[in-house]
């Protein structure tokens, strides 16, 4: 199992420790075995004449799933993801009776400014592992450089599970203001998608004296506008994101309101974690028939492995339970915001109605391509981005 070491980060408190990621290979051996004695249902009964999404009209083709095991059973390399969380720093912190694990990388740069980035589900640290090298020590002298903090939310990954109820995105929030602190980031930026975008909007909304500014891929306006002067892509946006939530968000509502019975299933059984996050990866991502047009096998094994190995498929769904539909209708943004709406998010909201909510936007971009996971999917324009979304915010306080 991971194990605290009993080094202490030199350049902040005592109370945050450094951190070794270490599956025994017990662990991994059993991932195999689990693997290879899996039991399979019979090929989904749909239309399959030629590539396309409808091959997924009822979830994870077992074509697809079955290429999926047979290769992280015998080709993908846990210990690879396990080298590469070490080299960019990893440490714990206690934080309200709870473990919070998190990722370190400080910049070289004089003048960098510390940044937050937020996941969310069903992702993990994993989304940024790529990216965090480039934003701590850009390439480009030119280019803005930060000091990266990385925090595995409350029952994911190496993260305690809390055993309690109360672990909401107010309460995640108030968190990494206190971690932050911890490491001397009195001040600071944030970033996040999907969770961690509600969870960055609330940070930019209730600690306007920490934080600096943000850059969200996630927008929600505040209830009861109407579509009225709306251009007509910001009305098919609308009716888009209607569409999830009415046809398909079964998966949420089974998190908000049964965790626990799904948890059996996500803990359990590997083939099952899987499928239930690889159907996520395919269709919130900007591809025609498979996610792995945009994202690596690898990649997206590094997060259904992480999840397996730290048993929090049901802790991790519980961020549903704790939070769905729980953004305060009041809560407005007034720290200077970039906003970027990727095409192929499962939400998109129209500017006018986002600035009912966030106040200052001084940045407003919808690129071309990517999804809901643009760190993996367009990692260079992300980086770029976010990079050019940070500067507007920071240029906005001077």
């Amino acid at each position: 199992m991971p194990r605290p070491t009993s080094d202490v980060y030199a350049d902040v408190q005592a109370d945050v420790q450094a951190f070794e990621a270490r599956a025994t290979d017990a662990d991994l051996d059993d991932l195999r075995a689990r693997l290879a004695a899996a039991r399979l249902p019979e090929t989904e009964t749909v239309h399959r004449a030629a590539p396309g999404p409808r091959r997924w009209d009822q979830g994870v083709p077992l074509a697809d799933l079955v290429d999926v095991v047979n290769y992280w059973r015998d080709g993908y390399n846990w210990r690879t993801f396990e080298e590469r969380l070490a080299r960019i720093g990893q440490f714990r912190t206690t934080i309200d009776g709870l473990g919070i694990h998190f990722l370190h990388r400080r910049s070289a740069r004089a003048d960098a400014t510390p940044l937050v980035l937020t996941h969310g589900w069903p992702g993990s640290i994993a989304e940024f592992v790529d990216v965090v090298d480039e934003l701590a020590d850009p390439k480009d002298g030119d280019a803005p450089a930060f000091h990266v903090v990385v925090p595995s939310l409350p029952g994911f990954g190496y993260s305690d599970r809390p055993a309690a109820t109360g672990w909401g995105t107010e309460k995640i929030a108030a968190a990494w203001v206190e971690l932050m602190g911890r490491l001397g980031y009195r001040e600071f930026l944030a970033h996040g998608g999907d969770w961690g975008g509600n969870i960055t909007t609330v940070l930019g909304g209730r600690f306007p004296d920490h934080v600096l500014g943000i850059h969200s891929t996630f927008a929600e306006a505040p209830p009861g506008l109407t579509t009225d002067g709306l251009t007509a892509v910001e009305r098919e946006w609308t009716e888009e994101t209607r569409d999830f939530w009415s046809r398909r968000a079964a998966y949420a509502k089974q998190q908000a309101t049964r965790p626990q019975t799904i948890g059996y299933s996500l803990v359990d059984s590997p083939v099952g974690l899987l499928a239930w996050i690889l159907d996520k990866f395919a269709e919130w991502s900007d591809t025609e028939d498979s996610p792995f047009e945009t994202i690596s096998m690898d990649r997206i094994l590094d997060d259904v492995t992480l999840y397996w190995l730290t048993r929090t498929g049901a802790s991790a769904a519980r961020i549903y339970y704790e939070s769905h539909a729980s953004l305060d209708p009041e809560l407005r943004v007034d720290v200077p915001s970039a906003i970027t709406m990727y095409p192929r998010d499962i939400e998109k909201c129209p500017r006018p109605w986002a600035q009912e909510r966030y106040r200052q936007i001084v940045r407003w971009r919808s690129p071309e391509r990517g999804g809901h996971f643009p760190s993996l999917e367009v990692p260079g324009y992300f980086v770029r981005d976010l990079r050019e979304g940070l500067a507007a915010v920071l240029a906005a306080r001077r």
